[in-house]
């Protein structure tokens, strides 16, 4: 049993979800640095806004002139079959940053109805029933 309670307590130290990171940056968190580690055409194509767009080949090199060191950071990439944000956070995290992983990444952003910014303006999809509740803004876990 204790096992299982470390276990869990680590993952959400180090993991959040796409509902947790919204209520976020809703609220205003202005100690929160949302981090698409994704290529240019990745990051055209649609991102979270008020993202800072930092590919996780240029993290070593660029994180300090893009990312105060004080602030807490949420890595994200395409969704839950890559392992891109995985990668980005640990290269933060070599880097002596507080960093988290947002599970579920820029695809479930979308197919939970969030409001999206590509390069030609922002966007919105109808939320993805299979994945949120339409009408709420979380599944109330």
């Amino acid at each position: 049993m204790r096992e299982a309670i470390e276990h869990f307590a680590r993952r959400l130290r180090f993991e959040t979800d796409v509902s947790d990171v919204h209520s976020a940056l809703a609220a205003g968190d202005g100690n929160l640095v949302v981090v698409d580690s994704r290529g240019e055409q990745a990051w055209d194509q649609g991102h979270i806004p008020g993202a800072v767009h930092l590919p996780t080949a240029d993290i070593a090199a660029r994180a300090r002139e893009l990312v105060d060191p004080g602030r807490e950071v949420v890595t994200y990439c395409w969704g839950p079959g890559c392992n891109g944000a995985t990668r980005a956070a640990l290269e933060f995290a070599r880097l002596g940053y507080r960093v988290r992983e947002m599970i579920g990444g820029f695809e479930y952003w979308v197919r939970e109805g969030l409001a999206f910014q590509t390069r030609g303006g922002p966007r919105r999809r109808p939320a993805d029933e299979l994945t949120t509740p339409r009408r709420a803004v979380s599944c109330d876990c």
